[in-house]
């Protein structure tokens, strides 16, 4: 069949509300065919077809409509039962304009509950059904009946417990209290009233304090009977965000803006019994349910001869020599009918123990000229690779054929063919995989198993005295004389030097059976790390059990708020686990489950991904579990990824009208129904604590740049705040910038423990899906090239205008308010000096650079980093270390020549800035290395890491470091010129004024 459209998508995807004719078949032998309109629900197209069955002849035949679901077939030619039914028909998108209508078989509210998590995941539970894999099987019914479990003994919390978990306080970091020792005001209301009152605190309070004084004033002004105030709790307005426990008001984040911004905090009073309410709905939810209980193809092969080459490996550790297979000839179906083997012994191999293939071809490179001597070469090339693991799930070694479908090779990555870094799983697009059919052969009669752990300590007591002076013996042939004192000293090491544990583990022979024994034995009694170290024995070259179950002992001790600022990196190592029930999955899920917040979270780093074939299965299989163990949660989930979905069709819309596309036909597009409805009344992805009210559709816009992000404005609830917006985007991968704000947020945070606050702006950013993504918008706020062209009256003199941005300062802070606001810019120009040089931001022009009207500095749009700068003609663009103008350094003199007292403090918070950072290098590198199995282009290797522990000086004193980075402050202000004549050609390319 040519390429083109087929069936009723095109229908589908036109706007308006035009009806459209379809047929219907029913179970009793009536046809029916009548016009429906794309907006109708399934529940209003099931009354039309009872109203339109009463006039045919067989209508007694049918029961009650409940007893009755539709089905159709959906665009990925599946058959799909229609349980949802208050989806609209435009947003099923039936393949053809039919619809059938069967009995309903089964338990209806768990098929319900099935649909709307394949809807919600993206991706089918009948998928994992049809792979018939009692591993996956296995998993689902433990991970189902784990999740319900938790699910359960939380809906029997008491109220406050339960709001720690539904609306976990937002938190500054401990040491980061308000300067301002003043008393604060704070505007209190009482639910279901309008008065209000305002009060005074001291920062230091607990919000116990507030309320006692609140229900104080309450009775004296009303003469109401006094209450306590432990029967009460205190809600920000407008905002699903709470304010309890025993933390000083000054720590909350919203209080904490409020005091800085010299604003007053707007909270309402809210008695338990409304919290009880919410606990009581969701519980009657929850109990409902559990009591009803594409990879290309590979290209064409035009070489003369196929090798396989396999590898057994333990993390990133070759365990034996690689053997290779014979040459076959090319053909559609090769035949190798040959044995490998590996020079290690059975009772040697690791538990986590994989084998690796690589599928290669052999070429002859071209002739040389006539005259020369050397003889033609051959060259490898890779075609295909696939791992798989020795043992099985449940310990036992395989035995048996396999048939493997590979997943293409890089074409021009010839320097590895094999992938020890890569999954375990097959590839799922058997189609256009080559599959390698392999056999395990029967060692013995009966099945072999890998000992338990108690088997493995039993051998270390018998083992240990007999054999030390073998041990030695043994690694002085196979070690390096420092591996062979290392592993000598490993008591030592233990004692004296826990973290490093990962060192000792990389020099471990894992192929020796005496060295395991020893070294899981030593685990048992290593004293638990901080996660600064425990962090990187997640990497995939320690795939050891014991050595997985050790870091997450680790892991345990983190805080929500720590264990939030890492997740991202502990959702990309789950790529490198071998099997699906693993100790850092069900740690993950029971962390989740008993924070909403940090369940929020881990569905959206895992949902974004669920197109990547290589972890679909198992991130699919993760997040079917966490909707199970918080089916309300998915109902929110659901709102929320049924507006990314008008989202995206209004973008597509938005890019596929010709250039006269105006915002008018956006806006006009988004004031229907279904589009208002869909984007209305949801929380924010960026944030659930932000509810997305009322979507402005005169406010929404598209901007200029070439994906055509949309605009989106929202009434705040609040009817006295601001409007809030997002910026939706399609064509970009977010994971980058949402590395690096991680990174900012990371930094901000470390400072404000050693008292430094400089007024970072680590905005909402968050992917959702393949190259899909929000960010959240910074209000009030412009870009410096706007400022510097608005205040020009040509784009190639508006970048040196050194007093654009002192003179935009002015006009939006009156004479009192000026200098805070450049108190502010000082401060976050500082940090962001700081934080693009030691993460080597590039592509820093002056419209990725913005400033809000208060004084603070921020950078946006982070596609070039660790020192991935920007070139043009083979010549770099960007030769300093970091953005520091001389019209930087104009409004941080306050327009004063000579006031160098306010720059030399400048430099200190620099200095000071680089060396909290230089302390915490080793949580940097370790972050970073985490992330190389996200697939980000600039993040790949442990060579794209260097670029970071070159910026923070890892091994290097401080006094080195801070000389070294005084070096690089120098060179960024005598080479700014250059910055401002690359400002300049960006401003004469982008200025579009006649």
């Amino acid at each position: 069949m040519p390429p083109g459209k087929y069936g009723m998508q095109e229908e589908w995807e036109k706007e308006g509300d035009q009806e459209i004719l379809m047929d219907f078949l029913l179970p009793n032998g009536i046809f029916l065919n009548f016009l429906v309109s794309p907006n109708d629900t399934i529940k209003t197209i099931k009354k039309m077809v009872w109203k339109n069955a009463r006039n045919e002849a067989l209508f007694n035949g049918l029961g009650d409509p409940e007893g009755y679901v539709f089905t159709c077939i959906n665009q990925t030619a599946v058959r799909e039962e229609l349980e949802e039914e208050s989806r609209r028909i435009r947003d099923v998108r039936p393949f053809m304009c039919v619809l059938r209508l069967v009995a309903r078989e089964g338990d209806r509210v768990e098929k319900l509950t099935n649909t709307q998590i394949s809807l919600l995941i993206g991706k089918g539970l009948h998928e994992f059904e049809a792979q018939k894999n009692h591993e996956v099987n296995e998993f689902r019914s433990k991970m189902r009946s784990f999740c319900e479990e938790k699910a359960q003994k939380r809906q029997g919390l008491p109220w406050q417990q339960w709001m720690e978990y539904s609306f976990p306080c937002d938190l500054e970091p401990c040491s980061a209290k308000s300067k301002n020792k003043k008393k604060i005001f704070i505007n209190v209301k009482f639910e279901a009233s309008d008065e209000s009152f305002m009060l005074q605190q001291e920062p230091q309070d607990l919000p116990l304090a507030l309320m006692r004084s609140a229900l104080k004033k309450k009775a004296t002004v009303f003469r109401s009977l006094r209450q306590e105030p432990e029967d009460y709790t205190l809600q920000v307005n407008g905002r699903w965000e709470f304010i309890f426990g025993k933390h000083p008001l000054c720590q909350f984040k919203y209080i904490f803006s409020c005091l800085r911004n010299d604003e007053n905090p707007q909270l309402t009073m809210v008695h338990h019994s409304t919290i009880s309410k919410y606990q009581e709905e969701q519980g009657r939810m929850c109990n409902h349910i559990y009591r009803s209980c594409a990879m290309s193809r590979p290209p064409p092969l035009p070489q003369k001869k196929l090798v396989v080459q396999a590898g057994l490996y333990h993390g990133s550790e070759l365990l034996c020599k690689v053997v290779t297979s014979s040459e076959v000839t090319v053909c559609s179906e090769p035949l190798w009918d040959q044995k490998l083997d590996f020079d290690i012994n059975v009772a040697d191999l690791p538990r986590m123990s994989r084998l690796c293939f690589a599928l290669y071809a052999i070429i002859e490179k071209a002739k040389k000229p006539r005259g020369t001597k050397k003889k033609n070469k051959k060259a490898d090339c890779p075609i295909a690779w696939v791992n798989t693991m020795v043992f099985d799930h449940k310990d036992q070694l395989k035995t048996g054929e396999f048939l493997l479908s590979t997943w293409p090779s890089v074409p021009d990555d010839k320097s590895e063919l094999l992938n020890p870094m890569g999954t375990v799983e097959k590839n799922p697009n058997v189609d256009s995989a080559a599959g390698l059919l392999i056999r395990f052969p029967n060692i013995l009669p009966h099945p072999l198993y890998y000992p338990p752990l108690d088997k493995v300590l039993i051998c270390v007591t018998e083992e240990n005295g007999e054999t030390e002076i073998m041990d030695n013996k043994n690694h002085t042939e196979f070690f390096e004389d420092e591996k062979e004192l290392l592993w000598k000293l490993r008591t030592d090491i233990r004692d004296c030097y826990p973290e490093s544990l990962s060192k000792l583990l990389l020099i471990t022979k894992w192929n020796k059976r005496e060295d395991v024994v020893q070294m899981v034995s030593l685990l048992e009694s290593w004293p638990e790390l901080p996660a600064i170290h425990a962090l990187e024995l997640l990497d995939y070259s320690f795939p050891d059990p014991a050595i997985r179950s050790f870091t997450i002992r680790c892991l345990r001790k983190l805080s929500d708020d720590e264990l939030l600022q890492y997740l991202i990196q502990l959702v990309q190592v789950l790529k490198y686990e071998s099997y699906l029930d693993c100790v850092l999955t069900t740690f993950l899920l029971e962390r989740a489950l008993a924070n909403r917040r940090i369940g929020h979270f881990l569905f959206w780093y895992l949902r974004s991904e669920i197109h990547v074939a290589s972890v679909s299965l198992r991130f699919g299989l993760i997040l079917e579990a966490y909707c199970r163990g918080n089916i309300h949660h998915m109902k929110v989930l659901t709102k929320q990824n049924q507006a990314l979905v008008k989202m995206k069709a209004l973008n597509d819309f938005v890019k596929s009208g010709s250039q006269k596309m105006t915002v008018e036909d956006l806006r006009l597009c988004v004031k229907q129904e279904s589009y208002m409805e869909a984007l209305s009344d949801l929380l924010s992805p960026l944030n659930p604590s932000v509810i997305l009210a009322e979507i402005c559709a005169d406010k929404c816009r598209f901007m200029d740049s070439k994906m055509k992000p949309l605009w989106l404005m929202y009434r705040n609830p609040w009817p006295h705040a601001d409007m809030l917006g997002i910026i939706f985007k399609n064509g970009d991968d977010l994971r980058q910038d949402m590395l690096t704000l991680q990174m900012i947020q990371l930094m901000e945070n470390l400072w404000k423990k050693e008292g430094l606050d400089l007024r970072m702006i680590p905005y909402g950013c968050l992917s959702t899906g393949n190259k899909m993504g929000l960010i959240e918008v910074v209000k009030n706020s412009d870009t410096i090239a706007n400022i510097q062209l608005n205040s020009s009256t040509s784009a190639a003199t508006a970048a040196f205008n050194k007093d654009a941005l002192l003179n935009w300062l002015k006009s939006k802070n009156p004479e009192d308010k000026l200098e805070q606001a450049i108190e502010e810019f000082t401060l976050s120009c500082a940090g962001y000096c700081v934080a693009t040089y030691v993460l080597g931001i590039g592509d820093r022009h002056n419209d990725n650079i913005m400033i809000r009207e208060t004084g603070q500095l921020f950078h946006i749009d982070f596609g070039h980093f660790l020192g991935n700068f920007k070139r043009k003609l083979g010549i770099n663009r960007e030769r300093v270390p970091f953005i520091l103008t001389y019209d930087f350094v104009h409004v941080i003199q306050q327009g004063k020549t000579n006031n160098s007292e306010k720059f030399e403090r400048f430099r200190e918070y620099c200095e000071r800035a680089y060396k909290i950072l230089c302390r915490n290098g080793t949580l940097f590198v370790n972050l970073f290395a985490m992330m190389k199995a996200a697939g980000l282009p600039e993040l790949t290797s442990f060579k794209d890491i260097q670029y970071l522990k070159d910026s923070l000086a890892l091994g290097k004193s401080e006094d080195e470091a801070l000389k070294n980075f005084k070096v690089k402050f120098t060179e960024a202000l005598r080479e700014s010129w250059k910055t401002k004549v690359n400002w300049m050609m960006h401003s004469l390319a982008k200025d579009n004024r006649p």
